[in-house]
């Protein structure tokens, strides 16, 4: 293939999503030195996108939709649909964008693409991440990733300074760890009672704990923060999403759900404990977070008869707290 001087890697949905696209673009400049590399994403998205060093501009989804579209001035080349959108794929033909490259499983690509890759996510064995890379066939990348080869290519060097106001919050001698219990109803929640058990197991004396959250889930958090008083910290609603990675990157560990804060944790290398069900395709086999220091609890049996459920399910509440709890203990050694 002839050598790009741009493409767009477009990925709408949301941060965990986003963050297990970032190596296309670590992979794609190592082929192709002097690229520029644009992410069409979404607003709020937007300052996870910014902490890649491999990602040379930001598309916001409207202003492609709707607006003259170029890269470091120029017309762009090729756009990669890694997240299948209808109209995002109508408007790159419309722009008459050269190469665009989608999946043999969307009908619509068959008349807005005209490089297709034969990709099946839903029976994989892969990993997100590696099913992400796969797309890169159709620029002549055919290398396979393990998911330790994957590590070292987020590149999410790129974050802003903690503000002064926020220091505060991190304890000065005592392990960070921050509890983000809500997932915005994106996956299966291990419940507000576990989270208790688990802030009544954990010494504080070693250990200070951060629940964080949306301003939204502030209420839904009510029953944790009345249960625990002051043996938790609240940070929920107080940060811009690039100042909560800042602040991530300045605490020591994470617990969460399958949910962005527990893949921002991962690849900022702390130490991360994701809760996660046996079904497939939400299992940690498909979803986990990308890390060196990345634990992952999930209940040991096959589960079916709560795949309907929406946010909770048994297979999550099951979880022993106690489990988790030595997981905390054994993987920080205090």
């Amino acid at each position: 293939m002839l050598p790009l001087s741009n493409i767009i890697i477009s990925r709408t949905d949301s941060i965990g999503d986003v963050i297990l696209t970032l190596p296309l673009a670590a992979v794609i400049k190592q082929h192709f030195p002097s690229i520029k590399i644009a992410f069409l994403g979404k607003k709020y998205t937007q300052p996870v996108i910014e902490c890649c060093k491999y990602i040379d501009e930001f598309i916001e989804v409207e202003d492609f939709l709707n607006n003259k579209i170029s890269i470091d001035g120029c017309k762009p080349e090729a756009i990669l649909h890694v997240f299948p959108v209808k109209e995002i794929a109508s408007r790159a033909k419309k722009l008459a964008i050269p190469l665009r490259i989608g999946t043999t499983n969307r009908m619509y690509h068959w008349f807005t693409c005209n490089q297709l890759i034969r990709l099946s996510r839903k029976n994989s064995m892969l990993h997100e991440a590696q099913l992400n890379l796969k797309l890169l066939s159709a620029l002549g990348i055919q290398q396979e990733f393990s998911l330790k080869d994957i590590v070292p290519l987020f590149g999410f060097s790129c974050i802003q300074p903690l503000e002064e106001s926020f220091k505060s919050f991190i304890h000065p001698t005592k392990f960070n760890l921050i509890l983000h219990p809500k997932s915005q109803g994106s996956a299966r929640e291990w419940g507000i009672p576990n989270f208790i058990k688990l802030i009544e197991t954990l010494d504080t004396s070693k250990y200070h704990l951060l629940i964080s959250g949306t301003e939204k889930e502030r209420i839904l958090l009510e029953p944790l923060f009345d249960a625990c008083k002051d043996r938790v910290s609240d940070i929920t609603g107080k940060m811009n999403l690039s100042q909560f990675i800042a602040f991530i990157n300045h605490c020591n560990g994470l617990v969460a759900n399958s949910t962005g804060p527990l893949h921002l944790a991962a690849i900022l290398g702390k130490k991360v404990f994701g809760l996660y069900p046996p079904i497939r395709p939400m299992h940690p086999g498909r979803w986990a977070p990308i890390g060196s220091h990345a634990t992952i609890l999930v209940f040991d049996k096959s589960c079916n008869d709560c795949r309907k459920a929406t946010t909770t399910c048994h297979c999550m509440q099951d979880i022993s707290p106690m489990e988790l709890a030595n997981a905390i203990q054994s993987a920080t050694r205090l």
